[in-house]
């Protein structure tokens, strides 16, 4: 038995008995997993501000608030509220969770490709895949992150994806996450493990959301592996309950000549934290980081990235756009890394923010870490306010001051949008965004 007198306990007590729900549901190999993560947690205790990485973000409320873990029984849901964050009008592969646990009875998973897995992490699990042993766990590193930690020690549903070689899917793949209907805050856990086998291609979309004003906890890991060859194009959405905390960590194992792209979209959540890492450790691999951030009222959303070059040439992208309203903070840490043996590295990093109010507070740190001598780099950051020639120029055409205010700041976070392949999806977050402005300008526009 693991004792700590402080915030842990409460995880820990819930470990124990969580622990005792899963015998004969999951291999051996998983409850040692399990056992080391929660270890680890009971070391590592949460952070605070004297930790470098989380020195902008406080978790303070969140680990004061007594969530519960999930109970044996799952939540109903209107097919009204599931209708609110489907994409519409397009054809998708869809798997629906409800309030962490895989829903057959909502999700639609018929004419997969030959070979392709699409299953809930729980089934893989009594299943002991090997390509699941082989890979769950082994990316997200718990030994310095006590929320990857945590939600290691708690595996237990999520989705797994395993795309054979050679194999295209053509229609995009929804991972739906909804929590409703909670009675008291609860905490999930969702894990998810993507594979992409030799020269596969899939579009994958994960959705975070939550309906009505109720506090609860999402701790989200996701896991996604490129062999050679592959292509995934990611989309991560995040639409919490605005009394919600919300944390992930999307880490990205890249083999030679392999391409990801993820765009992440954060919109809800009182308290949002996102780590994205990608390591490219293949010669020519290629990734694309996209994030847009559209908060308002004493929303905190704090963005980490790291892009980990360790071979030779190989590019990234990153762009990560910020639109703050009254109290809200946005924290953006970004980092490059370019390994000795990266030779022929081209990497840019931007990150702009774009704040609404006197009280919108934003803090930026791009780096750039480089050991290797034959490089391309460049990072930069912006924090101001709309332009007052744009604006002069709009006003002047007889636009009057709030509707420029708005065009101006549906184009900056459109930007990010556009790059969304997805047309349908597009055309979701695009209104989305037009559904912020102010009710009363909007009939103008």
């Amino acid at each position: 038995m693991i004792e700590v007198t402080d915030e842990r306990d409460l995880h820990l007590a819930d470990f124990e008995q969580f622990e005792k729900t899963q015998e004969g549901k999951s291999p051996a190999w998983a409850h040692a997993i399990r056992r080391s993560a929660i270890e680890r947690f009971s070391k590592l205790g949460f952070p605070t501000s004297h930790d470098e990485e989380w020195r902008f973000t406080s978790v303070a409320a969140l680990a004061k608030v007594p969530f519960e873990p999930l109970g044996a029984q799952q939540s109903q849901v209107a097919t009204s509220t599931l209708d609110l964050f489907r994409i519409r009008n397009c054809a998708v592969h869809l798997m629906v969770f409800v309030n962490g646990r895989f829903s057959r009875a909502f999700s639609s998973i018929q004419n997969l490709p030959t070979g392709v897995q699409l299953l809930s992490l729980a089934t893989a699990l009594q299943s002991d895949s090997q390509v699941l042993a082989s890979h769950l766990a082994r990316y997200a590193s718990y030994e310095d992150h006590a929320f990857v930690a945590l939600n290691t020690a708690f595996i237990e549903d999520g989705a797994f994806i395993n795309i054979p070689r050679d194999v295209v899917v053509e229609l995009p793949i929804h991972l739906l996450f909804l929590s409703t209907n909670l009675a008291k805050p609860l905490v999930s856990h969702p894990r998810n493990l993507i594979v992409a086998g030799p020269n596969s291609q899939a579009s994958i979309v994960e959705t975070y959301a939550g309906s009505g004003e109720e506090i609860y906890f999402t701790n989200a890991v996701t896991e996604v592996v490129l062999n050679d060859n592959a292509f995934i194009d990611h989309y991560r959405l995040q639409r919490e309950s605005l009394r919600a905390f919300h944390f992930s960590t999307l880490q990205v194992q890249q083999g030679r000549s392999s391409s990801f792209s993820t765009h992440s979209i954060a919109l809800g959540g009182s308290l949002t934290r996102n780590d994205v890492n990608t390591t490219l450790n293949g010669e020519g691999s290629e990734a694309i980081l996209d994030g847009l951030y559209v908060i308002s009222g004493q929303q905190h959303v704090d963005n980490h990235t790291r892009i980990d070059h360790a071979k030779p040439h190989c590019s990234s992208r990153e762009l990560y756009k910020g639109v703050l309203d009254e109290r809200s903070r946005g924290v953006f840490n970004g980092r490059i890394i370019v390994r000795p043996d990266a030779q022929k590295t081209d990497s840019k990093q931007t990150n702009k923010n774009l704040l609404l109010s006197e009280e919108a507070l934003a803090n930026t740190n791009p780096q750039l870490e480089i050991y290797a001598d034959d490089v391309k780099c460049t990072h930069g950051a912006t924090i101001g306010q709309l332009s007052a020639d744009a604006l002069f120029y709009l006003r002047a055409r007889g636009i009057g001051l709030e509707t420029a205010r708005n065009l101006l700041t549906y184009a900056f976070a459109n930007e990010i949008t556009n790059r969304i392949k997805i047309e349908p999806l597009r055309k979701d977050l695009e209104k989305l965004l037009f559904s912020r402005l102010p009710a009363d300008e909007k009939a103008r526009l």
